[in-house]
C-alpha cells in the first residue's frame, strides 16, 4: 500500500484528511505544536503541555464517524459557560492522557486506540517550543496568534522557535519512509512553516525519496497580506531548502458573498499565478463554499483535491 504523510494544522489539515481517509493508501498526519490560541493556549498556560487542538481535529478527521459517532461528537464537544468555557472535551481528554502517558506523542497514541482512526497522527516534536518572529520593521512577534495577525501592514521578515524543538523520532521515520509529503494549506506561519524550524525535519524530507505536493491556500492573512499563490510557495520553499514537486491550486472565484464576509477580516482570495517554472503546477475549481454555523465559508473540496493527490502516487 502506497503511503502519503500529510504536514500542517488548522483546519485546511483536517479538510484534506477528510477526503484522503477514502483513499487505499496509508495515511500519516503530522501536526504542527505551536498553537497557543483559544483552548489549546490556556491548556498549555495551566498545564505546561504540548497545543492539543490541531492533533484533536486530525484525529477526529481520520476517525469513523459512521461506527462511532457518538464518541467522535464527544471529543468535538465544546463547553459553553462554567470554569471549561470554551474548552474542548477532546483538548481536555488529550491533556489528561498526556499527563498519564507522560508525553503527548503518547497521548495521541492513546486516543487513536479510542477513536479506532485510519492512519496514524502524530506530533512534529514533543518538545515545548513557541514560536516568534520579526517584521520587516523590526517588531518582535510572540506566539502563533499574534504572528498570525500582526497587522495588516506588516510582513514577516524571520521566524524561529523558542527553545529549540526537535523532531519526534516516529515522524522522522514516517518522512523517510513515505511515497509522497503533502504540505497541508494553512496559516502559513503557525500550521505550515513551523514545522520545518523543527530540527530535523528538513534532513528527513531530504532523506526521503518522496515528492512533495503543496495544496495552495484559499485566502491571506494579515501577516499574508497581499499573497498571491507565488509568494506562498516562495516562503515555504525558502524555509524547506528545496524545491516543492507539485502545486496544486484553486482557480474558481468565490461568490460576492463569500468575498465580502472574508473582506471584513482583512482576508482575500489567493490568486493562482504559476505557472510550469520547473513545476508542476495543477490548477481547477476546488473551491466549497459552505454555512458553518450560520457564516458562509470558504473550503477545500476535500474529494477533488484528494483525487489530484491519490493521482500522484
Amino acid at each position: 500500500m502506497k503511503k502519503i504523510v500529510t504536514i500542517g494544522g488548522g483546519t485546511g489539515h483536517y479538510t484534506l484528511l477528510r477526503g484522503l481517509r477514502n483513499y487505499d493508501a496509508e495515511i500519516t498526519s503530522i501536526v504542527s505544536v505551536v498553537d497557543d490560541g483559544g483552548s489549546t493556549g490556556k491548556l498549555r498556560s495551566e498545564f505546561g503541555i504540548l497545543p492539543p487542538g490541531d492533533l484533536r481535529n486530525c484525529l477526529l478527521a481520520l476517525s469513523d464517524e459512521s461506527y462511532i459517532k457518538e464518541l467522535r461528537d464527544l471529543f468535538d464537544y465544546r463547553f459553553s459557560n462554567g470554569s471549561l468555557s470554551n474548552h474542548s472535551l477532546g483538548n481536555l481528554i488529550l491533556t489528561a492522557l498526556s499527563d498519564i502517558q507522560g508525553d503527548i506523542g503518547e497521548a495521541v497514541k492513546s486516543a487513536s486506540k479510542i477513536l479506532k482512526i485510519t492512519g496514524k497522527v502524530l506530533p512534529v516534536s514533543i518538545d515545548n517550543t513557541h514560536l516568534y518572529a520579526e517584521t520587516d520593521e523590526g517588531e518582535r512577534l510572540s506566539g502563533e496568534s499574534k504572528i498570525s495577525y500582526p497587522g495588516k501592514t506588516a510582513k514577516i521578515k524571520k521566524l524561529w522557535l523558542k527553545p529549540e524543538a526537535f523532531i519526534y523520532r516516529k515522524a522522522a521515520q514516517e518522512i523517510r519512509n513515505t511515497d509522497l509529503i503533502v504540505i497541508c494549506p494553512g496559516e502559513l506561519y503557525g500550521s505550515i512553516i513551523a514545522n520545518f524550524l523543527v530540527k530535523g525535519v528538513k534532513d528527513a524530507i531530504k532523506d526521503s525519496n518522496a515528492k512533495i505536493v503543496y495544496v495552495c491556500n484559499l485566502v491571506t492573512k494579515q501577516g499574508t497580506y497581499g499573497f498571491k499563490a507565488s509568494n506562498f510557495v516562495n516562503a515555504i520553499e525558502n524555509y524547506l531548502g528545496k524545491k516543492i514537486d507539485y502545486v496544486v491550486c484553486n482557480t474558481r472565484k468565490p461568490t460576492k458573498k463569500v468575498v465580502d464576509k472574508y473582506k471584513e477580516e482583512d482576508s482575500f482570495f489567493v490568486e493562482p499565478d504559476l505557472d510550469q517554472d520547473g513545476r508542476n503546477v495543477i490548477k481547477g475549481e476546488l473551491l466549497n463554499e459552505l454555512k458553518i454555523e450560520g457564516i458562509m465559508t470558504a473550503r477545500h473540496d476535500p474529494e477533488k483535491i484528494s483525487k489530484i493527490i491519490v493521482g500522484l502516487l
